[in-house]
């Protein structure tokens, strides 16, 4: 039986040589494809192995790189890198472009099937794709409501599916209503699902003790399942 095939993929951006995660499904025929954004500490296992678990379900699938194959345990290190980047959405852009590229590169990828995730940061980063028109199928992001600058919504030519943590101090009640009225005045088609009882982060498991953690930081595993399940049935209704 064929198995899904992964690589690692070094390319330049934002001048660093990034290093992703590609993963291919069984199969030689072209397939709907993902690009997933990271969360502020980085590319890590985990995370790289949510595009082998969308290549099982039949996803060309990039988990794309954001701090040139950097995973950072220190939180002041990582925000000294992500805040500048966060405030400068032509960065973001380049960054989540070039990822775009390599997956357009793979000849599995169907072109006109693409979709974006991220979390975090690289949420981010895949609605900045979004705001500066790229053709995508679907933006899915989780603790990733950054407004863009103004009017720039109005680019963004697909489903956004936005997803987040009700008791998230980094994305608070402010932030939810700054990027549900964001949405909403440039008549996008969206949805904001709120997580109850979880923090920024609910998402990814712990790591072990290197790994210092912000306040408001924490794994709920009941929600990370519903909020997996959420994106996957994002990319089933938008990607076919």
């Amino acid at each position: 039986m064929e198995t899904v095939t992964t690589r690692t993929v070094e390319y330049p951006a934002d001048g660093l040589t990034m290093v992703g995660r590609l993963a291919l499904p069984a199969g030689t025929g072209p397939r709907p494809a993902v690009l997933i954004g990271p969360e502020g500490t980085g590319l890590n296992d985990f995370q790289r192995a949510r595009a082998d678990a969308l290549a099982e379900l039949g996803y060309v699938a990039l988990a794309f790189d954001i701090h040139g194959g950097r995973w950072f345990t220190d939180p002041d290190e990582m925000l000294a890198r992500c805040l500048p980047l966060l405030d400068d959405p032509d960065r973001m852009r380049d960054i989540g472009r070039a990822a775009l590229d390599v997956l357009l590169a793979e000849p599995r990828t169907d072109p006109d099937r693409i979709a974006g995730i991220g979390y975090g940061t690289g949420g981010a980063i895949v609605l900045e794709l979004g705001r500066a028109g790229v053709d995508l199928r679907a933006i899915g992001t989780i603790n990733g409501l950054v407004t863009g600058r103004p009017g720039e919504a109005a680019n963004i030519r697909c489903p956004v599916w936005a997803g987040v943590g009700s008791e998230d101090p980094i994305m608070p009640a402010a932030q939810r209503d700054a990027f549900a009225a964001e949405m909403q005045a440039a008549g996008v088609d969206w949805r904001l699902t709120v997580y109850g009882g979880a923090q920024h982060a609910f998402h990814h498991p712990p790591i072990g003790p290197e790994q210092r953690l912000l306040p408001g930081v924490g794994y709920h595993p009941v929600q990370a399942e519903r909020a997996w399940r959420d994106v996957l049935t994002l990319l089933a209704d938008n990607l076919g």
